[in-house]
C-alpha cells in the first residue's frame, strides 16, 4: 500500500460546487482506498491504495465523481514520494519561509512544454514569479493572489493544461497528513 493526495479543482469555492468532506471520504473508502482523511474544505484527501498510478487514481476518481456529484471534478493525485519531492525542489524557500501564504504549488495534468513556461513567464504583468518543474508549478504572489493579472485562466490557456494550487502552508500540511 502507498500512500497518495488528491487535489480536487474548483470545489467549495465560494459557496459554489459543494462536495462535502465526508461525501469525499465516503467516496474514496467505497472505491476501495484506505485511510482516507481529508483536510480542509477546498478538496485535499490523503489515502491509501495499492499498486496504482497516480494517472491511474486520478481516472478513477473522476469518474466516480461525476456519477457520485452529477459533474466533471479534476483530481490532481501525487504520491507521498511525489509530495516530498515538490517540497525539496521549491525553487523559493526564502519566501516559503518569509511569506507561505503566499507561495502556491499548482498541480497540472500534464507537465508544459518549456516554450509554454516560457510564454508564461514572458505574460506576467506583476511582480509574480513562476517556475514549472514537471507537472508542477510553483509561483510566488507578492501582492496577494486576489488582485493578481495571473489567473488560473491565464496559467492553463498559456500552459494548454489544467491546474489547481495550493498555497505553501497547505503543502506543508499534507506533507503532515503523509507523513502521519
Amino acid at each position: 500500500m502507498s500512500t497518495h493526495i488528491a487535489l480536487l479543482r474548483g470545489i467549495n469555492v465560494g459557496g459554489k460546487s459543494m462536495v462535502a468532506m465526508a461525501r469525499l471520504r465516503e467516496m474514496v473508502a467505497e472505491l476501495g482506498f484506505a485511510d482516507a482523511r481529508t483536510l480542509l474544505q477546498s478538496g485535499n484527501v490523503v489515502f491509501t491504495a495499492k499498486g496504482e498510478t497516480p494517472a491511474v487514481l486520478e481516472q478513477r476518481l473522476e469518474a466516480d465523481a461525476e456519477r457520485r456529484f452529477g459533474r466533471r471534478i479534476d483530481f490532481f493525485v501525487r504520491s507521498a514520494k511525489d509530495w516530498r519531492q515538490i517540497i525539496a525542489n521549491n525553487p523559493f524557500p526564502a519566501e516559503a519561509k518569509r511569506d507561505p501564504g503566499h507561495l502556491v504549488v499548482m498541480c497540472l495534468k500534464d507537465a508544459p512544454a518549456a516554450a509554454s513556461a516560457k510564454a508564461l513567464t514572458a505574460a506576467i504583468k506583476g511582480r509574480e514569479t513562476f517556475r514549472a518543474a514537471g507537472r508542477n508549478a510553483y509561483i510566488v504572489y507578492p501582492d496577494g493572489i486576489g488582485r493578481s493579472k495571473l489567473t488560473n485562466a491565464l496559467i492553463e490557456k498559456t500552459l494548454e493544461t489544467r491546474g489547481t494550487a495550493r498555497n505553501w502552508n497547505t503543502v506543508l500540511k499534507l506533507a503532515g497528513l503523509i507523513e502521519g
